[in-house]
């Protein structure tokens, strides 16, 4: 049976950059696919996404360490991850609508650190 896809994209193997910066926000795991699918063609816009992906990351595992700590880092833990929720959710309203708008309060952090990524 022959392929009737007409996506150029999808033919070759390759991914959109909306895609990849869509599957940076999925989970750790979309975020190393997401690396892997940009590491050929470095796009600025999937690049942009995975840094500000790999920035959220690391806060949550910053928050998972401190929610170790008892009552004190549960609390600061718990409202943690509510903000980093929201920072996750602007993230990938972003990536979806195409904007390079880093997430808010730490995003253009993110970029600093992550420079060269």
């Amino acid at each position: 049976m022959e392929n009737t896809n007409t996506n150029t994209n999808e033919a070759k193997g390759t991914f959109d950059p909306k895609t990849i910066a869509i599957i940076a926000y999925l989970t750790i795991i979309g975020l190393v696919v997401a690396f892997v699918l940009n590491n050929d063609k470095k796009d600025k816009f999937a690049t942009f996404h995975i840094k500000q992906s790999l920035g959220l990351v690391i806060i949550s595992l910053g928050l998972f360490i401190i929610g170790m700590i008892p009552i004190l880092g549960w609390i600061l833990s718990f409202l943690g991850s509510i903000f980093l929720l929201y920072l996750w959710i602007m993230g990938l309203i972003n990536a979806i609508n195409n904007k390079t708008k880093p997430v808010p309060f730490l995003g253009d952090h993110f970029e600093k650190w992550f420079a060269t990524i």
